[in-house]
């Protein structure tokens, strides 16, 4: 059955222009699971043809939808629902290795890399004394094409030789330092978007994310990580096995 007959035709007589009514049923398809996670779409000439419409209504459709996170493009491939992250929260691993596991190409966007001395939350959470030297990192985590977190990470000096160590996997400079963690704390609480971070991430300000504080240590107890992530809350899932006390 072809996508049209599924979603229904457009209407010329409509007010609303041609893209936004296409993209209206598409994203009501999507939020009904009448297209789920994964799915691909037709071609864009396909989708023309058979909408009856331009290929560049199609294109400023979908390009809205992208940007909404809904679809992604994949080079070569073609374009696809977004299939939503499940996150194993028992598990100590980076980004990176989540979503390599799942098919998925890890990028980031750096905001800053920097060294400073440490403030006084970072004292407290890495049990550091004051003017202890920390190495900061602050960027944006991508899958694919979408923006799926915003992550904070301070780190003490004295367990890794410099910024620049640290290309796409915080995790992997400090196994190469042999100061990787091997166990975590983690806090899960839900936030609301500021502006800022709704605009870095292309969501809307005030829309629901994940906030997950977490502090690494190493085999010895000595803490090495302090990490505060914004996940985007309609693109992750957190997911943990519990079992009963024998």
């Amino acid at each position: 059955m072809s996508l049209s007959a599924i979603l229904g035709p457009l209407d010329d007589a409509s007010p609303l222009p041609l893209y936004q009514q296409l993209q209206r049923a598409l994203r009501d398809a999507i939020s009904t699971n009448v297209l789920g996670p994964d799915d691909a779409l037709p071609a864009e000439r396909d989708l023309a043809d058979e909408f009856s419409v331009s290929r560049i209504t199609v294109r400023k459709a979908l390009d809205g939808l992208v940007g909404e996170g809904l679809l992604m493009r994949k080079q070569g491939a073609g374009t696809f629902v977004t299939g939503r992250v499940e996150k194993n929260f028992a598990k100590l691993t980076s980004f990176s290795e989540d979503m390599i596991a799942r098919g998925r190409k890890p990028h980031s966007v750096w905001l800053s890399k920097s060294e400073g001395s440490v403030n006084p939350e970072e004292a407290l959470t890495l049990g550091l004394s004051p003017g202890t030297g920390v190495f900061r990192f602050h960027r944006i985590r991508y899958a694919d094409a979408l923006p799926m977190a915003l992550e904070f990470s301070t780190v003490p000096t004295a367990v890794l030789s410099s910024v620049a160590q640290v290309d796409s996997s915080l995790y992997e400079a400090l196994e190469r330092e042999g100061n990787r963690p091997t166990r975590a704390l983690q806090r899960l609480r839900a936030v609301l978007f500021t502006a800022d971070q709704a605009e870095l991430l292309g969501v809307k300000p005030g829309d629901p994310g994940l906030l997950i504080e977490r502090r690494g240590f190493l085999k010895s107890g000595r803490a090495v990580e302090f990490t505060q992530s914004y996940y985007r809350g309609d693109a992750y899932d957190f997911v943990a096995e519990l079992n009963t006390l024998s």
